[in-house]
């Protein structure tokens, strides 16, 4: 029995092997081994990462001074340092999608010339959505474009507000398309070429080459057999701390922003403790979902999800300034256009908040979240051709997620700037800076605010939830050498686990020591991407076109 039937990933009919049937050296390292508790072990990707997750756990809890200070002060030099690079990366990506796009290997199906859809549109997108952007665009949706309208002063774009609060005219229309641009850029192309570059490679050497479907797959045309031993090992251990990290970044801003939610409807006082409630509930309910499955639990909960997140967007669309809405639309994606060229150039800049503090940020946090959203891509996308998987992954969503922030975002500035002497968004967002209370600030404005806040906070949950369950599948695989069938058990610990860090760095460092974490796993991981674009390359060019 091959290797791929192991992995319970079988080898599509009529399609040319990249490796030999014999290509089961090291196969020991790869299958791994029933151990206690029915662990399906993958030595030693699974005893070194979970042996290190526990071990970093126990620092930060037996000395959360010591770990705040330390997370406080590595988030700003990794993005004051390495900014360039995780800039420079991105681009390469967007360059590598756009050539894939219109090259003869769009045509490439994977899975085998013969291979159709598992999924239809509206269920691929769905899960789509809720893995890969859900508690981003609910945490952000109001808070950035204004930050960057009135704060960031991205490319040196002058503020509308003088010192003492006061609107300066003549500097309100630039700042207002600014502030959407700018925003744009960081949910637009970048991040869906980052996730696509890694979602292909898993699909093309899982289903159309017959490796497992795990990170180190995609290195055979680099590495060759060595993925099977430590260099395959390192790979996938970088792939499950960039993604366990990734995602406890994600619960954290979703656990503020959901107390923050019930503190400004039914009064809960905000805490750390119940914050921590919060996280412990929701992995509870992800827990759940983890033990339903891919298609009982995840894609269910994604496609509920996807219909809430659209009701409430419809209400806030037609609630709201609907004209300055499209307006800004408009606007928006030409200063997009116009200013990308820019906006990614990483030399000469001055605005260093908006470089460092938000956009290398953004990039070192898509790549932690690429393995667990390219992975889970991947699996929902037999059947799609190159051209046509990279067109929907990268295009499709990144128009969906404008739309998103030109809808929250331009009712958020259309409030502040109407009138700022009673905005709740320019208190909270503008004076005050209260990044969770944004959306609830927005909606406050609007008709039928206390129904649509509870609409937003259960919202909230169930992009915690579907992004815990389907990264817990996900971490899942990696740790057993790419099984998608590996016991329950296992799903639990790493579902168990992704609440625990999330807890942790809270508690030992709050929103900073997220962010931290997320930076310093997305470094390294940077590169694993950019050697996996080549290995795509490679990949393809022996494929029938």
């Amino acid at each position: 029995m091959s290797n791929a039937d192991d992995a319970g990933i079988p080898a599509p009919e009529g399609q040319t092997a990249l490796i030999d049937t014999d290509y089961t050296i090291g196969q020991d390292n790869i299958e791994g081994n029933v151990g206690p508790f029915g662990f399906d072990v993958h030595n030693p990707v699974f005893l070194v990462s979970g042996l290190s997750i526990v071990a970093f756990v126990f620092y930060a809890l037996a000395l959360p001074e010591q770990a705040g200070t330390l997370f406080g002060w590595l988030r700003p030099w990794l993005t004051s340092t390495f900014d360039w690079f995780f800039m420079t990366a991105a681009n390469i990506f967007v360059l590598f999608c756009l050539f894939l796009i219109v090259s003869p290997w769009g045509k490439v199906r994977l899975g085998g010339k013969d291979a159709t859809p598992d999924y239809t549109y509206v269920g691929w997108f769905a899960m789509l959505f809720a893995a890969g952007m859900g508690i981003g665009l609910m945490f952000f949706g109001v808070l950035e474009p204004v930050y960057h309208m009135a704060i960031s002063s991205p490319l040196g774009t002058p503020s509308p507000f003088d010192a003492d609060g006061n609107l300066i005219a003549e500097n309100v229309a630039r700042a207002r398309e600014m502030g959407l641009a700018a925003t744009i850029y960081h949910w637009g192309l970048h991040p869906w070429a980052i996730y696509a570059v890694v979602a292909l490679a898993l699909a093309l050497f899982s289903f159309n080459k017959g490796l497992p479907l795990t990170i180190r797959s995609a290195f055979y045309p680099i590495f060759g057999e060595r993925i099977w031993g430590w260099t395959g090992h390192v790979i996938d251990i970088l792939a499950v701390f960039a993604t366990l990290f990734g995602l406890a970044t994600s619960l954290g801003f979703g656990a503020q922003q959901a107390n923050a939610g019930l503190h400004h409807v039914f009064g809960v006082p905000i805490s750390t403790t119940v914050q921590i409630v919060l996280i412990t509930v929701i992995t509870g309910i992800a827990l759940f979902s983890v033990l339903r499955g891919l298609d009982g639990g995840v894609k269910l909960l994604s496609e509920i999800n996807m219909g809430i997140a659209a009701l409430l967007l419809l209400f806030v669309f037609i609630a709201g300034p609907t004209i300055a809405i499209l307006t800004d639309f408009g606007n928006g994606m030409v200063a997009y256009v116009r200013e990308l060229l820019p906006l990614s150039n990483p030399i000469g800049r001055t605005d260093d908040a908006y470089r460092d503090g938000w956009t290398a940020f953004y990039w070192a946090w898509w790549i932690s979240w690429s393995p667990f959203v390219g992975m889970f891509i991947a699996r929902v996308s037999r059947g799609r051709t190159v051209r046509e998987f990279v067109t929907c992954v990268l295009i499709i969503p990144s128009i969906v997620c404008v739309l998103w922030m030109a809808v929250f975002g331009g009712v958020a500035i259309d409030q502040v700037l109407t009138d700022p002497a009673t905005s709740m968004v320019k208190a909270q967002v503008i004076d005050n800076y209260n990044p969770p209370l944004s959306l609830f600030a927005m909606l406050e404005g609007l008709p039928m605010s206390s129904i649509t806040s509870v609409i937003a906070i259960v919202l909230v949950i169930v992009f915690f939830v579907t992004s815990s369950d389907s990264g817990s599948l996900v971490i899942d695989t990696i740790t057993a050498g790419g099984k998608i069938d590996a016991p329950v058990p296992q799903r639990v610990f790493w579902a168990t686990f992704e609440g625990a860090v999330a807890i942790v760095l809270l508690v030992g460092g709050g929103l900073a020591a997220l962010q931290a974490m997320v930076i310093s796993t997305g470094l390294p991981f940077t590169l694993v991407l950019l050697l996996m674009c080549w290995a795509i390359f490679k990949g393809l060019r022996e494929e029938p076109t």
